[in-house]
């Protein structure tokens, strides 16, 4: 069994900063890929930020330059440290990690956290 659960959610004011974590733990054997999603009310979930091998990213355009995604791979967490957000960014964010679990290949997600940006 593997869990994934994201923190670091919560209310900002446009300009400002946030950063999330989302902590994998269970049977992981490896972590092939891990992301940032969100979902704005009434829409589809949309990749915001995706990390492969703990080295290679890839950003939703609207947030390229402003978001930075990361990992601690020992401690298979994930991280998104957030900068000049805006009224825009506010969502709910997911975390996602495809994850062997000595099985297989397995998509997990967490349960998401709300991010508001307001002022």
């Amino acid at each position: 069994q593997v869990q994934v659960v994201e923190s670091g959610g919560g209310l900002v004011q446009p300009g400002g900063s946030l950063t999330l974590s989302c902590a994998a733990s269970g049977s992981i054997f490896s972590i092939r890929t891990m992301g940032w999603y969100r979902q704005f009310p009434g829409k589809q979930r949309e990749l915001v930020a995706q990390i492969t091998g703990g080295a290679s990213t890839n950003y939703a355009d609207s947030v390229k330059g402003r978001f930075t995604i990361s990992t601690d791979n020992a401690k298979n967490t994930m991280y998104l440290q957030m900068n000049t957000l805006k009224p825009e960014d506010t969502a709910v964010y997911y975390c996602n990690a495809v994850v062997h679990n000595g099985l297989g290949w397995s998509n997990y997600w967490g349960q998401g956290t709300q991010v508001t940006v307001s002022s």
